[in-house]
């Protein structure tokens, strides 16, 4: 019996591949465990389950420059979403995950549902229809899911659930041949199509992938990755998430004005994205830019070009060693996401601070000795923070006295994307 086995260690060795510490293999024994009650719970004993997980992503840099075919430093983290599952007969797959209602998907359906946007169960119909739409095989199952990346916690809880079950697709129905960047594209269509976030790749790429990523977006069918050979724990600091408490909820059209005004900077050298536009030629036109987009266009615009540049930095910096360097690059981003991609908070709640609160405080204890920056899409919720491991308790304590006990993640790099982890 799958619980049995789990709970002697029988699947350390597969756990350990995924979670890598002792401790957490311990936990993650616990986890799995108490999934499988859960699933007999809603669905009854079943002998034929599999474990599935894909876990969340931090942003390193290239701050909202990945939706117009720039570059991206990413890493996946050992935050994760779980499934357990088991195939079914029909064409009715469900899927329960903790604390949430019940998602239930006609699989011959595979219409857009514009009143749905914004739903999991939608996402899930995405992944079906992109796994059809490429000639691969489907079917329905059951599935029960848990997932520590936390809604809104900047750490793209949506990608890890997307890439989640496009992970059971792939090794439920066609023996693990789909690669995880055609996963991740898929994703990215559920997301757009399905979803209605006008999202880029980056999120679903490196949590399909794993480890720390380089990923050129040039040409978006066949994006370049770069997977460094970089050992994150031997530089003596720790990696740092504070949630601090702003929502990411009604902030689409926020999200979705970044990527439209940079891609109208672009319409005006007759160009779809910035990527095809050379930033030279940008910089002696920027009045006409001006007249034509707006200055705010302008000044995203002047973000991406300088971000997507930095990515490159920071990778070699990354690959030589050179924290110091790695550690300039990751402030420089974070100062240009603030002042030129505006995007620490909403433009229509200028009272509402949180991210610009954290980024003082961080700048305030880590100036020279840490980085730190906006994470993720921003306007609400997360910072990231490279944070010397003599001044991790004094931070953590300060930024949980302003933000509250449960707000700060001190995270790992997961080696791996998504992947099956165990079972039939």
């Amino acid at each position: 019996m799958l619980k049995s086995k789990i709970n002697s260690g029988e699947y350390d060795s597969e756990l350990r591949r995924v979670y890598v510490s002792d401790e957490s293999v311990a936990e993650q024994r616990e986890r799995y465990v108490s999934l499988i009650n859960l699933f007999e719970e809603e669905y009854g004993q079943n002998d034929s389950l599999s474990f599935y997980s894909a876990p969340g992503r931090t942003e390193v840099c290239g701050n909202h420059t990945d939706h117009n075919n720039g570059k991206v430093l990413a890493a996946a983290v050992n935050l994760d979403a779980v499934a357990v599952c088991a195939k079914k007969d029909g064409n009715i797959t469900r899927v329960k995950s903790v604390g949430y209602d019940m998602d239930t998907v006609d699989i011959t359906d595979m219409n857009v549902h514009e009143d749905a946007y914004g739903t999991s169960r939608e996402l899930i119909r995405g992944m079906y229809a992109g796994f059809i739409e490429r000639g691969y095989k489907v079917g329905a199952f059951d599935a029960y899911t848990t997932s520590s990346v936390l809604s809104g916690s900047g750490l793209s809880s949506s990608a890890a659930f997307e890439v989640l079950i496009g992970t059971i697709l792939n090794y439920m129905f066609n023996d693990g041949k789909v690669s995880p960047v055609e996963i991740a594209q898929i994703a990215q269509f559920s997301e757009n199509k399905y979803f209605g976030k006008p999202c880029g790749l980056m999120d679903q790429m490196a949590s399909s992938v794993g480890g720390f990523v380089k990923i050129d977006f040039e040409d978006t069918k066949k994006p370049v990755i770069t997977k460094l050979d970089f050992d994150f724990a031997s530089c003596g600091h720790s990696l740092c998430i504070v949630n601090t408490g702003g929502s990411h909820a009604d902030l689409t059209p926020e999200y979705g004005a970044v990527r439209s005004e940079m891609e109208s900077a672009a319409a005006v050298f007759g160009k779809k994205v910035l990527r095809e536009v050379c930033p030279e030629e940008f910089n002696k036109n920027v009045a006409l830019v001006r007249e034509k987009a707006g200055d705010r266009a302008v000044l995203r615009a002047m973000h991406f070009f300088s971000d997507n540049a930095r990515v490159d930095y920071e990778a070699e910096a990354l690959n030589n060693g050179d924290f110091e360097a790695f550690k300039k690059g990751v402030i420089e981003s974070g100062r240009s996401s603030y002042m030129y991609n505006q995007n620490v908070y909403p433009s229509s709640a200028p009272n509402d601070q949180p991210v610009s609160i954290g980024l003082c405080i961080a700048e305030r204890l880590l100036k020279d000795c840490g980085a730190w920056r906006v994470h993720g899409g921003g306007f609400a919720g997360t910072m990231q923070a490279f944070v010397p491991n003599d001044k991790l308790d004094e931070y953590l304590e300060e930024m949980k006295n302003v933000f509250g006990e449960k707000a700060c993640y001190v995270l790992s790099v997961r080696p791996c994307g998504g992947v099956k982890v165990l079972g039939e």
